[in-house]
């Protein structure tokens, strides 16, 4: 066997050393950037306006890269197909993003939209005895476990005194089960969310017990898996100048909005109306200030064993330079 001369032998210590950190420190090729951005939607949001004003496949163009859009029922579908690496990027409520973080699927916040709080409520019959937060109390109250109705209904009934376990949560997936459940006479209080709260406002004869006013900003968030992001920031780049460019029209032009939606959503008019005007529109970078709003609701559902453990809400937030 022939020897290795010394300084030989140095230079492959050396360089079996620098292997050896670079793949502790990751992967030795980076992802490459994808050509196709698969994007998750739900009814009424900033996404769904800037997919109505085709704005977004007109800038990405000239990269070649092309948009899929996919719209889901509910913020916990989306979370999950985006866990499951069956969409790029999408928006939830704040209580999903909590709910997917504790549960440790590895998404993470890429910004946020502006406070919507009076586009989250909680609905009772008209005619119903049922006047104040307190008459909850033995009731049975339809939620979405982990959705911002959730924690809008907790944080009510905590500043008039009660707690969660005074009330009995109804849980559902869809906001059409909600107004089911509601219609069928079996619960005291619905709570939903625009446009579907909108809806059942003009649908049907029914009473605003509370909204999010005081409660909760009810912000959206825009989320991603962290691979992705990271590999794609031009393009994410380019997905949130033209989202502010979206929001500063959606917010000076109301009726155009509502034009543009209805058909695409298949809402009715008055309905987005009702909506739209409560509402304002823009995407925001990520702040330590929403990190402790954020905080806050994280700790109430961990306060309840409603998550599995405690979590640093700020440890998902992935500070990139694309806002």
């Amino acid at each position: 066997m022939h020897s290795i001369p010394p300084l030989r032998r140095r230079a492959l210590l050396q360089a079996g050393a620098g292997a050896a950190a670079a793949l502790a420190a990751g992967p030795l090729f980076a992802q490459a950037p994808a050509k196709v951005i698969r994007i998750g939607y739900q009814k009424f949001n900033t996404l769904n306006i800037l997919k109505g004003t085709g704005q977004l496949e007109t800038a990405l163009a000239p990269a070649g890269i092309q948009v899929e859009w996919r719209e889901f029922l509910g913020g916990s579908q989306l979370a999950e197909a985006l866990s499951a690496n069956a969409i790029d990027f999408g928006h939830a409520s704040d209580g999903i993003g909590v709910f997917q973080q504790a549960s440790g699927k590895g998404l993470v916040y890429l910004a946020a939209e502006s406070p919507y709080p009076g586009g989250v409520g909680f609905l009772v019959p008209k005619d119903s005895p049922i006047r104040t937060v307190r008459d909850l109390k033995g009731k049975k109250v339809v939620t979405g476990r982990g959705y911002n109705t959730q924690y809008v209904l907790i944080k009510a009934l905590q500043a008039a005194g009660l707690s969660y376990e005074d009330i009995e949560p109804v849980y559902i997936l869809t906001a059409s089960d909600t107004v089911a459940a509601y219609q069928s006479g079996s619960v005291a209080a619905i709570g939903l969310w625009d446009p579907f709260l909108a809806g059942a406002q003009i649908a049907t004869d029914s009473r605003l017990l509370f909204d999010g006013t005081g409660l909760s900003g009810n912000r959206t968030y825009h989320f991603a898996q962290p691979g992705y992001a990271r590999a794609n920031q031009e393009t994410l780049k380019t997905v949130f100048a033209e989202l502010r460019k979206a929001n500063t029209w959606a917010q000076a032009n109301p009726k155009q909005v509502v034009d543009t939606l209805a058909p695409q959503l298949k809402v009715e008019p008055k309905v987005l109306a009702l909506a739209t005007e409560r509402r304002q529109y823009g995407v925001v970078a990520l702040t330590p200030e929403i990190a402790r709003e954020q905080q806050g609701l994280a700790d109430v559902f961990a306060q309840l064993k409603l998550i599995p453990k405690p979590i640093e809400v700020k440890d998902a937030f992935l500070n990139l330079p694309i806002l």
